[in-house]
């Protein structure tokens, strides 16, 4: 056996071992799905290298996860500090930080790139004093600020973990309150992961009749991780039934994947006239397609909703709890998805 082979094949065995934190996994992920979309041209890039990367991460006696994963240096491009200022996203990012937290005006930008029409990530620290910091990413298309880690706004000797459940829920509140607006309005679940490495809590704001969150928040350590999911909830006006057929019957397995709003939001289309589409014999994929919307692109929206449903369950006691994020769960759902989407009408045969 080759030396290459034996260590590639340690790394993927140490990837299996491996439970990376939600936070980073969702970037690697992210940057996976950025680099497929904007690659899917060349030969496709297997999804267990994703694996290898994050076991070499941290096998390298390095601080890894302080810096860019290593798939997201294979698409990102750096960018100065006089980069960002100019550059429309960058500029109305930093806008609303500044907005929302004015002292923030005096950090340094220690750090920035983007992928070219999907986000920009900036980071700023606090010159000396005690390393606050803000990491920031904002989808280029929409202008949202995606995902936001807050760092270090807490005295060494007292962190985040350390204060009482309410007390982090309302630094939780007042991060999300200055960058969004008011949280009135949603619901409000909180719970602790059982991670025996690292006292972790997870925190899920919800529109009420929503099954997926709006806000999915990390806390661990002196680290704020929130990631912005915008949930909707599904009314029973959009509700298709028997969106695919066979041998001119109608067929429900795909119905629960389909009546998603955030997926007809995507494809802009209503539920009657993807039920019309797909009865001309195309798949959720070819239609997508035609609208210049890659296969990830729909997977990642479907799983994420399937996933907050399967948390929401945990969350009333009707399924077992598995500790597992909404990230990992919806990427142990995302073959299911792919059936359904790439699934078109089955017809009756000629006879």
């Amino acid at each position: 056996m080759t030396i290459e082979r034996k260590i590639r094949e340690h790394l993927h065995n140490e990837a299996d071992k491996m439970a990376c934190p939600p936070a980073i996994s969702k970037r690697i992920e992210q940057s996976y799905s950025d680099y497929f979309q904007l690659k899917r041209s060349k030969k496709n890039m297997k999804k267990r290298l994703i694996g290898g990367l994050v076991a070499a991460a941290l096998l390298i006696p390095t601080a890894a996860f302080a810096a860019p994963t290593l798939i997201e240096m294979l698409t990102r491009t750096p960018m100065t500090v006089e980069q960002v200022k100019i550059d429309k996203v960058g500029h109305a990012t930093l806008e609303k930080l500044y907005s929302a937290f004015p002292e923030t005006k005096s950090f340094e930008i220690i750090e920035a790139s983007h992928v070219q029409g999907v986000q920009t990530s900036i980071i700023l620290q606090e010159k000396g004093g005690t390393g606050k910091k803000f990491i920031l990413h904002t989808n280029s298309r929409t202008g949202k600020i995606e995902h936001v880690n807050q760092e270090n706004w807490e005295p060494k000797d007292k962190p985040l973990i350390a204060l009482t459940d309410q007390e982090i829920k309302g630094k939780v509140d007042y991060l999300i309150s200055n960058l969004y607006g008011h949280i009135e309005e949603y619901e409000f679940a909180m719970e602790q992961m059982e991670n025996p490495d690292q006292k972790t809590f997870v925190l899920n704001y919800s529109k009420k009749g929503s099954k997926t969150p709006f806000y999915q928040v990390f806390v661990q350590g002196n680290t704020i991780s929130l990631s912005l999911i915008e949930g909707e909830a599904t009314t029973s006006d959009t509700k298709v039934e028997g969106f695919f057929s066979k041998d001119g019957k109608p067929d429900h397995f795909a119905d629960a994947y389909l009546n998603d709003e955030k997926l007809l939001s995507l494809l802009q289309i209503s539920p009657t006239e993807l039920k019309e589409e797909l009865a001309k014999g195309k798949s959720v994929v070819d239609i997508a397609a035609a609208k210049q919307i890659s296969k990830q692109q729909v997977i990642d929206v479907i799983a994420q909703t399937q996933a907050g449903l399967q948390m929401q369950g945990e969350t009333n006691g009707n399924v077992p709890k598995n500790n597992a994020s909404i990230e990992q769960m919806s990427k142990a759902i995302e073959p299911k998805v792919s059936q359904v989407i790439e699934h078109k009408t089955e017809t009756p045969l000629k006879k």
